[in-house]
Order: C-alpha cells, then sequence, then structure tokens
C-alpha cells in the first residue's frame, strides 16, 4: 500500500500566499496632510495587490482610517513625533491599525439632543462602519504609552474555510 499520499507537501508544493495578503506599515508626521497621504497610500496598495474588497468595502476602509488618523492628528499630536499605521489582508480580513504616542484611550460618543456639538463622533462612526461590515474595532495600550486603534473588517471574496464571526474585541 502506498502512503505517500498522508505525507505532509513538501515545502516546495506550498501554494503561494497571494500577493494581497501582507502585513505593510509606514509613518508619518501628525499634521493635516498626513490624513489623504494615509487614505491614498492604503487605497493604493490595495489595488496594486488586487485585494478581494468591492469598492463599497473599500470606501468603509478608508472612512475608517480617515478618521483614525485624523484623531491621532488632532489629539495626539502633542505627544507623537510619527503617527504609525498599518494595514493587514489576511485570507479573511482587513485590519487597520492606527497608533499614537497619546496615553488616553478614547471612546465612542454617541449623538444626543443635548449635545449639540457637530464633532467628537468619528468613533461612534468607526464603529457603526466596521459593525455594519460584519467587522469590529478596538483599542489598546502600546508598550510605549500610547495607544493603537483599530478595525478590521471581512473580505468580500474570503478564500480558504470563511469566518462567521469578527475577531474579538482584544484583537491586535
Amino acid at each position: 500500500m502506498d502512503r505517500s499520499s498522508d505525507a505532509p507537501p513538501h515545502p516546495a508544493q506550498a501554494l503561494p500566499v497571494p500577493a494581497w495578503q501582507g502585513t505593510w506599515r509606514f509613518t508619518l508626521p501628525p499634521i493635516d496632510s498626513s490624513v489623504p497621504q494615509a487614505r491614498h497610500a492604503i487605497r493604493d496598495l490595495l489595488r496594486r495587490r488586487a485585494a478581494p474588497l468591492s469598492a463599497e468595502r473599500t470606501h468603509g476602509l478608508m472612512l475608517i482610517l480617515s478618521e483614525l488618523v485624523t484623531n491621532a492628528v488632532r489629539h495626539a499630536a502633542l505627544l507623537t513625533p510619527e503617527i504609525g499605521v498599518e494595514v493587514t489582508v489576511d485570507p479573511h480580513w482587513a485590519w487597520v491599525r492606527v497608533e499614537d504616542g497619546h496615553p488616553y484611550r478614547p471612546h465612542a460618543l454617541a449623538a444626543s439632543p443635548e449635545r449639540q456639538r457637530t464633532g467628537g463622533r468619528g468613533l461612534l462612526l468607526v464603529q457603526a462602519t466596521a459593525q455594519e461590515a460584519g467587522g469590529s474595532c478596538g483599542v489598546r495600550a502600546t508598550a510605549g504609552g500610547g495607544k493603537v486603534i483599530w478595525a478590521v473588517l471581512p473580505l468580500d471574496r474570503p478564500t480558504g474555510r470563511p469566518a462567521t464571526s469578527p475577531p474579538p474585541r482584544s484583537a491586535p
């Protein structure tokens, strides 16, 4: 009886990782022009890599990225010489993470009739956009005393076994 079919595949036989999978990082100064710069860089990267994201899903991801970088520019610039931006695309999810040096952990502010401010609801928008797409978002502390705010959205055409729920809120 031939048992060679039971053996694991040889490394040379492993399937190649698609070009759209990976993690990409860059830093930006905490200035207003960094918001569109981050958005254009990530959108162009996802297009060049042919990530399986529809125009609607890409728009949601760009909206989230814009809000997170804007928050870092507006609220963390004094303690942040550089804003870190990271995007990860795996077989099921597209992650975006924005890191700054400010220790404050923000939370989403719900709209109310008593609150007449037009600002302060960016994280509510991030949360709603992520949840509407079937993803999630969160914030975690960094070793340096700052924070990373992250959001994850499912891919439109997941490969392999489909993910049935978003990663846990404590995800990186």
